[in-house]
């Protein structure tokens, strides 16, 4: 029962560390529009990201990048899954003891966990920076659609310098 319940919980966490975390959150900030958007796009430049145009009537930039998966986390999750097959077969052998010690070589598609991470994690990401506020207020306010990720990192790194805030729900959040 136990090793069925680690499979399970294995299945569950390669869902979770692939799953698309896309967000949308509303950014404030008391500097220009054009400032604050220059800002961001030299930010967003700098991490990788490249300007992948927009749309100037909506006031939309789009930027792509692409994420990889963790070299770290893909063997780890190889060893646990050769680990959790290598137990289903010790299982198995107890079970049914006249198959030899054929049920280990379960063992082999244990890494196949870290494949699958890999195939699953490596993809695509866009970030989208939409002005709502008019180009020529002085206030601006954007509404950014990008991973959670990214979007806490520039919450963090450039809340002062750009003087952007919003509703903090991101960086309470318990996940």
């Amino acid at each position: 029962m136990l090793t069925l319940l680690l499979a399970v919980g294995l299945i569950f966490f390669l869902r979770a560390a692939s799953k698309d975390r896309t967000t949308v959150v509303q950014v404030q900030s008391a500097l220009p529009p054009l400032e604050v958007l220059s800002g961001l796009t030299k930010w967003l430049e700098n991490r990788g990201w490249l300007l992948d145009g927009g749309n100037a009537e909506r006031k939309v930039l789009c930027f792509r990048g692409n994420v990889e998966a963790s070299s770290l986390l893909a063997t780890f999750l190889s060893l646990l899954g050769g680990l959790g097959a290598g137990s289903l077969g010790l299982v198995i052998r107890q079970l049914y003891p006249a198959l030899g010690w054929w049920p280990l070589l379960i063992v082999v598609f244990g890494p196949l966990a870290g494949l699958i991470y890999k195939r699953r994690a490596n993809r695509e990401e866009i970030v989208e920076l939409r002005l709502i506020s008019d180009a020529d207020s002085k206030k601006s306010i954007l509404r950014v659609r990008a991973h959670r990720d990214e979007l806490i990192a520039m919450e963090l790194e450039l809340a002062n310098r750009l003087d952007l805030s919003s509703d903090g729900s991101l960086l309470s959040s318990p996940i």
